[in-house]
C-alpha cells in the first residue's frame, strides 16, 4: 500500500468514524438541561475542535504506523477507542461519572503516546499536545457536570 494511500486511509477512518459517532450521539434535550458550569463552551464550538483533532489523531497514528514504531501504535489504538467510547457513555447512557473514568483512561493513554513516541518521531508527539489540552479540558467540563447535576 503508498504512503499516501495509508495516511488517506487513518484520515477517513478517525474523521469518519468520529464524525458518525458525534452524530448518533448528539447531545439532545439531556445535556440542554443540565446545569453546566461558567466556562462551558458553545456547543458549535465542538464539532470544528474535534474535526481539527481528528486530523492530528489521523496523522500521528499515520506517522507512527509507517515508521513501524509498535509500541506508540498500542497507545494510538487504545486512545481511539476510548475516544469513540466517550460519547456513547456520556451522550447515550448518560453516565457521566463513567464517561470520566474514560476520560481519565484516555488521558492516560494520549500521554502514553506522547512519552513512547517523542524520542522516535517528535512531531507525532507534537500533534498530540493540542489533544491532550483538549482532553484535560474536557475531563475538566465533564466532572464539573458531573458534579453540578449529581443527585441524590
Amino acid at each position: 500500500m503508498s504512503r499516501s494511500m495509508a495516511l488517506l486511509l487513518f484520515l477517513v477512518l478517525v474523521i469518519g468514524a468520529g464524525l458518525a459517532i458525534g452524530y448518533l450521539t448528539l447531545p439532545g434535550e439531556w445535556y440542554a438541561g443540565l446545569v453546566k458550569p461558567s466556562f462551558n463552551p458553545p456547543n458549535w464550538i465542538f464539532a470544528p475542535v474535534w474535526t481539527i483533532l481528528y486530523v492530528l489523531i489521523a496523522i500521528a497514528g499515520w506517522r507512527v504506523w509507517d515508521y513501524g514504531l509498535t509500541r506508540p501504535q498500542q497507545f494510538w489504538w487504545a486512545q481511539l477507542i476510548l475516544n469513540f467510547l466517550w460519547s456513547p457513555t456520556f451522550f447515550g447512557l448518560k453516565q457521566m461519572g463513567l464517561a470520566l473514568v474514560v476520560m481519565i483512561l484516555l488521558l492516560i493513554a494520549i500521554i502514553g503516546f506522547i512519552r513512547t513516541t517523542r524520542s522516535f518521531d517528535r512531531i507525532s508527539a507534537l500533534l498530540f499536545v493540542p489533544y491532550l489540552l483538549w482532553v484535560a479540558f474536557a475531563a475538566i467540563l465533564n466532572a464539573s457536570l458531573w458534579m453540578l447535576n449529581a443527585t441524590g
